[in-house]
């Protein structure tokens, strides 16, 4: 008889879904996430996945209406990702990361903001750890916020709020 599908809803239940060998090579990756996160995120089930991110109750202004991801961590079907959104949102932690991976010798299989990998040693995790290290939850934040000012709602809200100035600095006149 075989099991239904396991309700997975926080990350010991996430690990404790993934067969004995990827959950190995996860457990490796997410200790080193633990050891460099700065204080001010939380591990999180998250989009089906293993996330450290700030929670809505700190931050609600997201576009989404979910807590904002700064790290998570998976393991898909043919191999595990990483997902760094402080290298998609930053071109220095970007080049960081390519620079760590050409001086480790390792070959960097990266989408937009995931490291895909099958073994935790196919990874630098030390020079890993410390970018995750680098951005504060206020760094974080002020990089999400700039970002979203460049999304076409982002600029109508900016506009909005200028011409608002605008017309109460005419009416003060």
């Amino acid at each position: 008889m075989m099991k239904g599908p396991i309700a997975v809803t926080t990350p010991a239940g996430y690990m404790a879904s993934l067969p004995a060998d990827r959950r190995a090579e996860i457990t490796i990756v997410r200790q080193m996430v633990k050891q460099n996160i700065p204080k001010g995120y939380e591990e999180m089930y998250l989009w089906g996945v293993i996330g450290w991110g700030i929670p809505l109750s700190r931050y609600p202004d997201t576009y989404n209406k979910q807590p904002l991801c700064y790290v998570a961590l998976a393991a898909q079907k043919h191999y595990s990702s990483l997902y760094l959104m402080g290298c998609y949102g930053d071109t220095g932690q970007l080049g960081a990361l390519k620079q760590a991976f050409a001086d480790a010798g390792k070959a960097l299989d990266m989408g937009k903001s995931c490291v895909h990998f099958q073994k935790a040693d196919d990874m630098p995790l030390a020079a890993i750890g410390k970018l995750i290290a680098a951005f504060t939850p206020e760094r974080w934040i002020a990089l999400y916020e700039r970002s979203r000012l460049m999304t076409k709602t982002g600029k109508a809200k900016a506009a909005k709020a200028k011409n608002a100035k605008a017309a109460k600095a005419a009416t003060k006149k």
